[in-house]
């Protein structure tokens, strides 16, 4: 009688679905790591396109300084002056007449500084603050005018009233911004002196708002009356002379 064989059946020691499996997913991963050639065609490095940047800034450079393939000054003979694109003219805006462009200019200024007193229609509310329409010191002489607005006024007014004390306004306060609310308020809201007071009669009044012997102070009618009834000092524009409205200035000729 013949023993058992005592070695395993080798044949039945492998689990054939396993291994198989094991084989399949071996060659997958060897597939990826392979290069992939057909027909002589494969990716291109990025060495490759890295060299052939290179090269190529480098003829560019060479080329660009011993050509001048890059130079504008060496294509373009000098003095020349690209034309226009046919409408692309350069343009501003257009001309307006003196009057209307101070006057633009000073309602933007009542608006932030006046209107929140004496309201949008300039006639304040007859208790705390004054009408500006129709005032005596509104339209009369431009220098008394322009020192209340710089500087405020204390006390009674042109209709003898008092209706507390008036903050200085001329913080901040540009020539042109000056000559625009100065010239809207004469001749807008019910009031129409017809005149422009103009920017360099507006920088005259700030040098003489900074001369005044109570200079920091408002102003009062005494000081008023005794000093500042006076047309300011300075160029007059006609109100129909066409001005740039942004710069109120003379317009240039078409």
């Amino acid at each position: 009688m013949s023993l058992p064989n005592q070695k395993p059946d080798l044949e039945d020691s492998i689990n054939v679905t396993e291994a198989h499996g094991r084989v399949v997913r071996e060659a997958a991963a060897c597939a990826r790591e392979k290069r992939i050639v057909d027909n002589g065609i494969e990716p291109i490095s990025l060495g490759a396109i890295a060299a052939c940047g290179i090269a190529v800034l480098m003829a560019g450079a060479v080329l660009g300084k011993g050509a001048n393939f890059f130079s504008y000054g060496a294509n373009f003979a000098p003095g020349y002056v690209r034309s226009a694109a046919p409408g692309g003219a350069e343009s501003g805006p257009a001309p307006k007449e003196a009057l209307v462009a101070y006057s633009a200019r000073g309602a933007k200024i009542y608006s932030a500084k006046c209107q929140g007193c004496h309201g949008a229609d300039a006639k304040g509310n007859g208790a705390t603050f004054p009408s500006l329409v129709g005032s005596a010191w509104v339209k009369g002489e431009t220098e008394r005018f322009a020192m209340a607005i710089l500087n405020g006024l204390q006390g009674p007014i042109s209709d003898g009233k008092t209706y507390g004390v008036m903050p200085p306004q001329g913080v901040g306060m540009l020539p042109e911004d000056l000559a625009g609310v100065m010239t809207y308020l004469r001749n807008n809201l019910g009031n129409s002196v017809g005149d422009v007071v103009s920017t360099e009669q507006a920088k005259k009044a700030i040098e003489i708002s900074a001369a005044r012997k109570n200079a920091g102070n408002a102003c009062t009618a005494e000081e008023l009356a005794a000093d500042h009834v006076k047309t300011l000092p300075g160029e007059v524009v006609d109100p129909k002379t066409m001005l740039d409205p942004i710069k109120l200035v003379p317009a240039k000729a078409p």
